[in-house]
């Protein structure tokens, strides 16, 4: 699973840009407003796209 822009991504829209990620610790998303702690968005996101991986697992 690729972590690149994990903190960049709003888990609310899907819009990616460094933008998003104005200082170190702030994410606030330039297409529908999203404010949170980058990490917190960080984290929403790897554990999202470790679901989708799970879900689409084969489970033979």
């Amino acid at each position: 699973m690729d972590p690149r822009n994990t903190s960049r991504e709003c888990p609310e829209c899907g819009h990616t840009a460094k933008e998003n990620r104005p200082t170190q610790d702030t994410f606030h998303c330039q297409a529908c407003g999203r404010t949170a702690h980058a990490d917190t968005v960080g984290a929403i996101n790897v554990l999202n796209r470790a679901g989708l991986v799970r879900c689409n697992a084969n489970t033979a």
